[in-house]
Parts: C-alpha cells; sequence; structure tokens
C-alpha cells in the first residue's frame, strides 16, 4: 500500500535531546592537516576547554559561555599540541582543548561545571552543550588511540583531530562511536522500567545496551531485552538518537513491543524492575510519586522516550 515517505514531524525527536543543539558546521571534505594552525591565526576564533570530567565555563554573563576567546584560553590551556578543531559557527572557528588546570586554580569568573550538569540543568547554551559532545567524545578519543592497533608504535594527530597516523606503519585511524540501544518496552496501558545499582534513588530508566558487530538495532533491542528481562520482543519502533559523549556513544532510542507479561530480572545487570502504569508513569515525570520514584532527566533520551508512549495511543 502506497504511504507518504516524509510523512513525519518537521521537527523530528532528536532534536530536542540534549547535547543535540550542536550548530558547528563540520565540513569535514575541507579538512586539512593544517586546519587547526589556520583556525588559530583567525582573530575570532574561539576554543571550548574540557577535561577529567568538567567543561570550563565564564560565568560572568547569565546564561554561561563556554567558548573562550584566545586570549583567555591560552591562560587555561597547558599546551595547544592536543588542540583539535571542531568546525565553523557563525564564521567562527571553533577549537577544543584538554585543560587541566586545577580547580583551586581558576579565575574568579570560571566554574568547572561537569558534563552532565551541563545539559541537565541549562548552565550552557544549548549549542554550545552540543558542541561539547563533540569535543570531549574527540579529546576521550585521542587519549585512548595513542599508539597504533596494528604494530603498537606511537600514532600522531592530522586532519584536525579527526584521524590518527601511525609514526610507523602509517596506518590510519578514525575515531570511534559506539552505537547504544536504548529501548522502552511496553505491553498495552503499561511499560517496563529498570534500575541498575548505580542510578541515583528512586530512579527508573529504559533498558539499554551496546549493539553488537553484524547486528541491527531491532535486533539489539530484542537481544538485550530478552537477556536483562527474558522477555520476548516482537515489533521495533525508532523514535530517536542521542549523542552520548560518555565517552563516544550515539544512544538510539526505540519502542518496542513486549510479547508477554512475565519477566525475569537479570539481577547481574538490574538492581530493581517492574510493570508500570501510564497515570504512575506520569506521577515519576512530575516529580510526585508518593514513594519518591522518578524517571531520568528532561534532557536524557529515555525521558523522551518515557514522554513520547504516555502522550501516546498504544
Amino acid at each position: 500500500m502506497p504511504f507518504r515517505l516524509f510523512d513525519a514531524p518537521l521537527a523530528e525527536p532528536s532534536h530536542f535531546v540534549g547535547f543535540a543543539g550542536n550548530r558547528i558546521n563540520r565540513h569535514s571534505e575541507k579538512r586539512s592537516d593544517d586546519i587547526v594552525t589556520v583556525a588559530l591565526a583567525s582573530a575570532n576564533a574561539r576554543m571550548l576547554l574540557a577535561g577529567d570530567g568538567k567543561v570550563l565555563v565564564d560565568r560572568t554573563t547569565p546564561e554561561g559561555n563556554a567558548f573562550f576567546g584566545m586570549e583567555a584560553a591560552s591562560a587555561l590551556l597547558p599546551g595547544l599540541n592536543k588542540t583539535i578543531y571542531l568546525g565553523l559557527q557563525d564564521e567562527m572557528p571553533i577549537l577544543a582543548g584538554p585543560s587541566n588546570i586545577a580547580i583551586e586554580a581558576l579565575p574568579q569568573n570560571i566554574e568547572a561545571i561537569d558534563y552532565r550538569s551541563a545539559y541537565t540543568q541549562g548552565l550552557i547554551p544549548a549549542d554550545q552543550v552540543g558542541a561539547m559532545a563533540q569535543a570531549v567524545s574527540l579529546l576521550s578519543w585521542h587519549d585512548s588511540h595513542k599508539f597504533c592497533g596494528r604494530c603498537g608504535h606511537e600514532t600522531v594527530m592530522r586532519d584536525g583531530g579527526y584521524r590518527r597516523t601511525c609514526s610507523n606503519c602509517e596506518a590510519q585511524h578514525f575515531p570511534r562511536t559506539d552505537p547504544v540501544a536504548i529501548m522502552m518496552v511496553v505491553r498495552n496501558d503499561k511499560c517496563l522500567l529498570a534500575r541498575g545499582p548505580h542510578f541515583g534513588a528512586g530512579m527508573y530508566s529504559c533498558l539499554a545496551g551496546f549493539i553488537e558487530p553484524g547486528e541491527t538495532i531491532e535486533n539489539a533491542v530484542r537481544r538485550e531485552t530478552m537477556e536483562e528481562t527474558s522477555l520476548p520482543v516482537g515489533r521495533v519502533l525508532y523514535h530517536a538518537s542521542q549523542p552520548w559523549p560518555f565517552p563516544y556513544s550515539l544512544m538510539i532510542g526505540c519502542h518496542a513491543e513486549a510479547l508477554s507479561d512475565d519477566y525475569i530480572l537479570d539481577k547481574a545487570e538490574l538492581e530493581d524492575g517492574r510493570w508500570f502504569s501510564r497515570e504512575e508513569v506520569v506521577t515519576m515525570m512530575d516529580r510526585t510519586h508518593p514513594d519518591g520514584l522518578m524517571t531520568p532527566p528532561a534532557g536524557a533520551i529515555a525521558a523522551h522516550l518515557i514522554r513520547s508512549w504516555v502522550e501516546s495511543i498504544v
């Protein structure tokens, strides 16, 4: 039966998740090995500084600013040898680098804010949160890929930070993105939410797991749900995705149709989990649940999956 290919909302769901506000033009086909040097020579270049799980923010403005001019950045950056190029935003070259300066040594107007708080509390503009995700993922990859996986020799940064080349065998290494399936498991008018041992008190969320080589998104959803709850899954519907710089993942959010009511939690992975009614989930979203139970913060893709189910007709 014919259907409209783009019969979907103009504002795609991925637009509203945390870390998704990146406006940088990466122009990847035009990057060169000297792009960092060229960008640093620009009078309007801006630098994002991050490290040890925190981003530096200038708090002299109410909305906060993580894009530093080069004069201010130079005092906060140990050296330029690890600087990477993110791209252009509003005709400004945007770069990023690791800042290892001690928190107690920061100027009075500069604050080190952990990555999660930066987006959950809106402490910097949404476009800078998106740029932060890009920067943190790249910087983390460079930290863990200093040596060649083929011959073991040291690698050197190329292409403005989007490639590393082995100094010995010349093997080319490119940044990785680890795909993760996160799924809202539903059956009729209830959903299955669970919590891991590291979750905050009262927090329940969607199931999730890494997608393995040679596996489709849909099959990963079915496999992970079966492994963690013994629930068989039928239909799987993609909803949205979210960059997740912990360290360099892409969360792929789906709704999954459970084919049974009976579940068995894998207690090696999950601390607790159960079916929740739509009405109970609403109180968790609104933070009015009588037992203090809650869903993830608004910027998390799990929160968007949960809300979309609450507002849907199954």
